[in-house]
């Protein structure tokens, strides 16, 4: 179920004045309602620096979804209409232009703006290395949980592992966990200073100690695959994470009430009540084009949840006029940066990305990494493609948006055996395919993982095992992240070199118009 509207308090009062009407409660009856509440619970995930409203070019319904300014609209009118409304993010706020330029800053500004309860610890607030995070944690005033990261060695918490959130004398415990999946998208330099255990037997740990003290217990998880790189994944369920892995979790651990999660983008579209515990799960598409909406009823007294309704709401930024302060906060740091603004070249047509498939700007992307690099191929992961480069003009922001990450590039030496070990890895489509330059290759998804590369041609030759040719590759991935174990295994020929950014960046000050790159590199049978 797809809501598109909330209760107004008009409807609640008109209905409250007839009841009243009807009948005055005994003592016993208003004795027994008191211990009867509704409430509201708000929730976002991985946000990953969407200020801005998204053309909806695969909707015909709504024309832009999502911003910043405008979701702290639509926040402020629902908290007018209800009587008790918390507000959650279950991680993922940093990456993008301004998420670097500010380490991150103006993404918790944007936090304390919009009055968040508590958030999760996501992947990406690593983008700026542990440290970093360890700073700008501090600066809301609202806890940030991590209940299973410690310092390296030690048992000594990163982050707060919970927290109690009091309104109106109803109380909320929450607990925040990353999974293993999301750790291993890290850079692993950048959290080398942390260990990170098995979210299970932390939450389990927790829950049981808040369980006797509050109402009710929210868990807020960044776990599961990670989600598809797909403006449009909303028209595209083929390419949907599951989330396995909050069902295993909820399922493993008594008296979650309700899991918000993160990091696979998968919207569920209403309440996935667990079979056995009765959680119930939930989780937006990111990138703040849709607001997660969930309304209980609440016997306080013997803690259990006797209704529910929910589901996602369309950020309809046509609707929600933009917010002043969260506007204005915005502006004042876009103007630290005017440089941003920049065009530094025109594109011919929309360059989009595809999570599993062969994509124009990944394309891109790997022949300009394979030109200035001078090297035999390229390759980039699918998953740090963030953002389309738009059809004509290309700002400085924009081109920043589509790539937002300080990576530097490596040059390696791959053997014939290994280059097919990593396109294997990308046709298991776990990380997204391998996006590629400098060769030709057919796949078949309908046999087995690790035997679904068919044909593979470079120059116009069949490749063999031990052939050796010269790649270049974001850091990311020549550490071995998002799956890619074979890459630390390559000779290195160079590296670590100057940062993809940088190359972008040049590239697209040469190039007047950019044009849409060869296609058919790889191609599904």
């Amino acid at each position: 179920m797809l809501l598109t509207s909330i209760p107004t308090p008009f409807i609640r009062l008109l209905c409250l004045l007839l009841l009243a009407a009807c009948q005055a409660p005994s003592s016993k009856q208003a004795e027994e309602s008191s211990s009867i509440k509704d409430i509201t619970l708000l929730f976002t995930n991985d946000f990953e620096s969407a200020f801005d409203p998204i053309p909806a070019f695969w909707r015909k319904d709504v024309e832009f979804l999502g911003g910043a300014a405008h979701l702290a609209s639509m926040i402020d009118s629902i908290r007018s209409a209800e009587e008790m409304v918390f507000l959650f993010d279950a991680g993922d706020m940093f990456t993008g232009t301004l998420s670097n330029r500010t380490q991150g800053e103006l993404l918790m500004e944007m936090m304390i703006t919009l009055r968040y309860d508590a958030m999760a610890i996501g992947n990406h607030e690593f983008d700026y290395g542990w440290k970093n995070f360890q700073k700008q944690k501090n600066r809301v005033p609202f806890p940030v949980l991590g209940a299973n990261i410690f310092y390296k060695g030690t048992d000594i918490p990163f982050a707060q592992p919970y927290a109690i959130i009091e309104r109106n004398g109803f109380r909320i415990g929450v607990i925040g966990v990353i999974g293993q999946d999301a750790r291993s998208v890290v850079i692993p330099s950048n959290v080398d200073g942390l260990d990170f255990l098995d979210p299970a037997p932390v939450v389990d740990k927790y829950v049981k100690l808040l369980q006797p003290d509050v109402d009710l217990i929210v868990l807020l998880t960044h776990q599961g695959k990670t989600g598809p790189m797909q403006t449009d994944q909303e028209a595209h369920p083929e390419i949907w994470r599951d989330f396995e892995e909050d069902i295993a979790l909820a399922g493993a651990v008594k008296d979650i009430d309700v899991l918000f999660s993160g990091h696979a983008h998968r919207g569920i579209l209403e309440p996935f009540v667990h079979p056995e515990t009765g959680t119930l799960i939930m989780q937006t598409f990111g990138h703040a084009t849709h607001l997660g909406f969930l309304q209980l009823t609440v016997d306080t007294e013997k803690k259990l949840v006797l209704d529910h309704t929910g589901g996602l709401l369309d950020v309809e930024s046509n609707r929600y006029p933009p917010h002043p302060i969260m506007q204005a906060k915005i502006d004042s740091y876009r103007a630290r940066y005017p440089e941003l603004q920049e065009v530094v070249s025109k594109a011919a047509s929309r360059l989009s990305r595809k999570y599993n498939e062969e994509s124009d700007i990944g394309n891109l992307f790997t022949d300009i990494l394979r030109e200035k690099m001078n090297t035999d191929l390229a390759f980039f992961n699918s998953g740090g493609i963030r953002a389309d480069l738009p059809e004509g003009d290309i700002t400085v922001a924009e081109m920043l948006d589509a790539f937002p990450f300080q990576d530097r590039i490596w040059k390696l030496e791959l053997t014939g055996k290994q280059l097919r070990e990593v396109l294997e890895q990308g046709f298991s489509f776990e990380r997204g395919i391998l996006q590629c330059s400098g060769l030709h290759s057919t796949y078949d998804v309908n046999q087995s993982k690790g035997e679904r590369l068919q044909s593979l041609l470079i120059n116009g030759k069949e490749v063999e095992d031990t052939d050796r040719f010269s790649a270049s590759l974001p850091g990311v991935i020549a550490e071995g992240a998002d799956l890619y174990t074979t890459f630390p295994q390559a000779k290195v020929l160079a590296g670590p070199g100057p940062y993809f950014a940088d190359l972008l960046e040049e590239y697209l000050r040469e190039t007047e118009v950019v044009q849409l790159p060869e296609r058919g590199r790889m191609v599904r049978k």
